[in-house]
């Protein structure tokens, strides 16, 4: 029945929806998590970097005597930067604290600002890539949710189409037949289905319905018993 089918397909595209909506969720995260992973990972790698030069220079003596070990830990933090470049900017820092670090930690003092400054510099251009990052994935966020939205929303109009064509199509015409049934019932023996705009198929089933109720109607005059025979 063409009816039937109209259900089917209307049942499995509401189902399609449904699956497009979650997998298109997924894809959001996942689309998400990669910017995240930036902001963990990379950027927050070369904060701490820049945070362990700055600490190894601020514990130098002020005198100019350095601790071998504040020396290694600073230029270990700085062989971490230099693996870790994200930002196009960021070779300039670093070529201006290489070129200043050994002489800031030989007690020149325009050498350490100039290498404090590079470190800041450093520190603030994978602050502000975090930023961005952050944004990115505020924006992501935001657009999966809209997306959600929307797709949600389509489902809720697909839904009620499906919804009023089901009710113009089946339910309504199951109706006037129950109507009619029970109309017969009670001893309406001249009300018979009608509709506008039905189905082919539904159309059929009213007529046969109908020619069902005239033969009854023609029997119970013919034998004279005018009472309804359902």
């Amino acid at each position: 029945m063409k009816t039937a089918r109209t259900v089917h397909m209307g049942v499995w595209f509401l189902m399609g929806l449904n699956l497009l909506m979650a997998l298109g969720s997924i894809w959001i995260f996942m689309r998400m998590a990669p910017a995240i992973e930036v902001i963990i990972d990379r950027n927050e790698l070369s904060l701490e970097a820049c945070e362990e030069m700055l600490s190894s220079l601020a514990l130098m003596g002020t005198d100019g005597a350095v601790d071998g070990g504040l020396k290694d830990s600073f230029l270990g933090a700085m062989e971490r930067v230099e693996n870790n470049i994200t930002e196009t900017k960021e070779p300039g820092a670093l070529q201006a604290i290489h070129t200043n670090f050994s002489q800031a930690f030989a007690g020149d003092v325009k050498a350490r600002h100039a290498t404090v400054t590079a470190i800041t510099l450093l520190a603030g251009i994978n602050r502000d890539a975090m930023i961005r990052a952050d944004l990115r994935a505020r924006q992501f966020g935001y657009a999966g949710a809209w997306a959600i939205v929307f797709m949600a929303a389509t489902v809720f109009f697909a839904g009620m189409l499906f919804k009023r064509r089901l009710s113009k199509n089946l339910l309504v015409p199951m109706g006037e037949i129950e109507a009619v049934v029970r109309a017969h019932q009670n001893g309406d023996i001249m009300r018979r289905c009608t509709g506008a705009d039905v189905p082919g198929e539904v159309q059929n089933l009213f007529d046969g319905v109908n020619e069902l109720l005239d033969k009854i109607q023609f029997q119970t005059v013919a034998t004279g018993n005018f009472r309804a025979w359902f």
